[in-house]
């Protein structure tokens, strides 16, 4: 199919079409995409030229992408701030770590603004504008996020020494997080999606820019192929271990930490509590979807699907999973 920066009535017309919370979602190269996305793809892959230091984030929905914008703003903000300061004295550096945030030396931006103001998703954010932004006009070094499948992304992101970073996030709690989020789009007459009806969707593959597994599979190949060009994390061991997580994010970045103070100062600023009780997301709203901010933060916790599932779709999944996963030395903690 031609790309071009619009996508025609005509051109949907032609492709397989489903309907995903009673959105419908239009099957494109593999991948399930609403018509907004999909236009915007087109735009993105005729008008995005990626640079040999950008940083694209990229992830299906749901599985810690608010956390990661975050994180990747706050290791750039933090190696910026770095670099003004290279001439302080050591004992100046040392304040960095969980000070006063009224203090300007110290402003967080992340107070102001939910994270995806800062980096935004190409595909939802920058190339549903009209007029098209001058991406080209944007300081160095760019972040930007995507949910798209490696396979639908610009040549030049996959050819230059561009970095890409993946957040992945085992299905099941994928899966449950998903339904909370686009429940919130629902009216209190609708009520909440069936989850029965969700749970086929996805185990069939049908979900904003899924399939789920499909999506996971392209970026972790291409990280084994390429691990200093794609980088893939798990949510689960960023959990876990965030400090050597967050560590290892900023190395990959070329952004390294001056010392543990400084990791320490971003895990905290970017933590899922200290988010989520941020005025700004707890009362904003989403300029571009609409929804409250605060539909953007919830638990957190890996294993919430326990409390959703029952046993009969925690075994299905687990049967899927491992079929799909069977020789990628890919596995998740569930």
């Amino acid at each position: 199919m031609a790309e071009s920066s619009e996508f025609t009535k005509s051109m949907l017309d032609q492709l397989p079409i489903e309907s995903f919370w009673d959105i419908p979602l239009y099957q494109w190269e593999g991948f399930w995409y609403r018509s907004y996305h999909l236009q915007a793809t087109m735009a993105l892959r005729s008008h995005f030229s990626a640079r040999h230091d950008d940083i694209i984030l990229a992830s299906p929905m749901k599985t810690g992408t608010t956390w990661l914008k975050a994180l990747c703003f706050s290791i750039v903000n933090a190696a910026a701030r770095r670099n003004k300061t290279a001439a302080a004295d050591a004992e100046h550096n040392e304040t960095l770590a969980k000070t006063d945030e009224d203090d300007p030396r110290h402003r967080d931006p992340l107070v102001e603004n939910h994270p995806a103001v800062y980096v935004q998703t190409l595909e939802v954010q920058v190339f549903t504008s009209n007029p098209l932004p001058d991406v080209a006009a944007m300081k160095s070094p760019r972040l930007f996020h995507t949910h798209l499948p490696y396979t639908a992304l610009p040549d030049s992101i996959k050819t230059t020494d561009c970095k890409l970073v993946y957040i992945a996030r085992n299905p099941k709690d994928t899966l449950v997080s998903m339904w909370h989020f686009f429940n919130k789009l629902r009216t209190p007459q609708q009520g909440p999606y069936p989850l029965a009806k969700a749970f086929e969707l996805f185990a069939n593959g049908v979900s904003h820019f899924g399939p789920f597994f499909d999506h996971i599979l392209q970026y972790w190949n291409q990280s084994l192929k390429a691990p200093d060009k794609v980088l893939f994390l798990k949510y689960e061991d960023l959990k876990r271990d965030p400090i050597g997580e967050v560590k290892k994010l900023a190395s990959f970045m070329g952004k390294p930490f001056g010392h543990d103070k400084e990791v320490e100062d971003v895990v905290w600023r970017c933590s899922l509590e200290r988010l989520k009780n941020l005025e700004v997301n707890k009362n904003g709203v989403d300029p571009w979807v609409g929804m409250q901010n605060s539909s953007f933060f919830r638990t957190g916790i890996v294993g919430d699907w326990k409390n959703t599932l029952s046993d009969e779709m925690s075994e299905r999944l687990d049967q899927i999973t491992e079929s799909k996963l069977k020789g990628s030395g890919l596995r998740f903690q569930i």
